[in-house]
């Protein structure tokens, strides 16, 4: 079976080892990674969320944080304060600044995003097969109004430095309109027997991926299932803020927006948790399956168990 996943951060690459516990070793999975998370600093290229599939799926993940590397110091940042130089507000560790000086060398000479992510995971060796959403800049930017008036920041600067404490008055996806899909995209897309949205950040993680020209329409367009696990249960995001992002763009934070969201057109089944079982008729009524099952990825098998029922619902849709 070749399985693809649009994938973002902690909770994309946590259920990504729950799927890779749940098929078997001849069957294929590729990763589309969001990138608009991207930003630069201290002159290096970080790449938050492709880093956290591989270190997550590689066995070097900070298990605490979701984020990070494991047994990581942190030398260099102080370092850098010492000399004045920032950003403060984000933590890169010493074991993660080598990821990032390796991916900016290789970028620095020539070779692509792409080209770059495959040479990575020659080392963690992650069972997936990772691509980057596209190998041209895309950076998510907020915008909001503060002190400071009305202004759009970067994602990881509304995320992390500001907590997300105002309001998200739109999401734009810097460059997305004009950028392509990364080589294998879209034959991936095109070729999958099943299509998964794991339960990322519906707008900043699989909204940004969806934005790249052609990747929409090519999942649309995909003979293969999709399916979705909601991000939201019980009305509030399992991890993170996602609430604050949906509010900008206008959807509700309930597992039943969230799949209107997406639509018919988009994904052909939705899993919500048991405590949004509510949802299920009126997704269904919208004309896309859909279950009520347990969704907290306590652990590694009950993760399994999410992506062993998203992939009983594939089938049972399949076109």
């Amino acid at each position: 079976m070749r399985i693809v996943a649009l994938a973002g951060g902690i909770g994309g690459a946590r259920f990504l080892r729950g799927l890779l516990a749940a098929v078997g070793p001849q069957d294929e999975i590729t990763v589309i990674g969001n990138t608009g998370d991207d930003i630069h600093l201290y002159g290096l290229k970080v790449c938050p969320d492709l880093d956290t599939v591989m270190y997550t799926l590689g066995g070097g993940i900070n298990e605490e944080q979701g984020w990070g590397r494991t047994d990581e110091t942190w030398s260099i940042k102080a370092e850098m304060k010492e000399y004045g130089v920032g950003p403060e507000w984000f933590g890169l560790g010493d074991r993660d600044f080598a990821t990032h000086l390796v991916r900016s060398q290789m970028l620095t000479a020539g070779y692509s995003l792409s080209q770059v992510t495959e040479a990575l995971c020659v080392r963690w060796n992650p069972g997936v097969r990772l691509l980057p959403m596209s190998d041209d800049r895309v950076e998510t930017h907020v915008r909001i109004t503060d002190e400071q008036g009305t202004r759009a920041v970067h994602f990881q600067e509304y995320w992390v430095k500001l907590h997300a404490a105002v309001d998200a008055e739109a999401i734009i996806p810097v460059g997305a309109d004009t950028a392509k899909p990364a080589p294998g995209v879209l034959e991936a897309l095109a070729e999958a027997d099943v299509i998964l949205f794991p339960p990322s950040n519906p707008v900043v993680s699989i909204g940004t991926i969806l934005a790249v020209p052609g990747i929409r329409e090519a999942v649309a367009a995909s003979p293969a299932p999709v399916v979705g696990l909601s991000p939201i249960i019980g009305g509030a995001p399992v991890r993170g803020m996602a609430d604050k992002v949906l509010a900008a763009v206008g959807v509700e934070a309930t597992a039943e927006a969230v799949a209107l969201n997406y639509g018919p057109d988009l994904i052909d089944g939705w899993l919500v948790d048991t405590a949004d079982e509510k949802a299920v008729a009126a997704v269904e009524a919208a004309g896309i399956a859909c279950r009520a099952v347990p969704l907290l990825m306590t652990d590694v098998e009950a993760t399994a168990e999410m992506a062993r029922t998203a992939l009983g619902l594939a089938e049972q849709v399949r076109k």
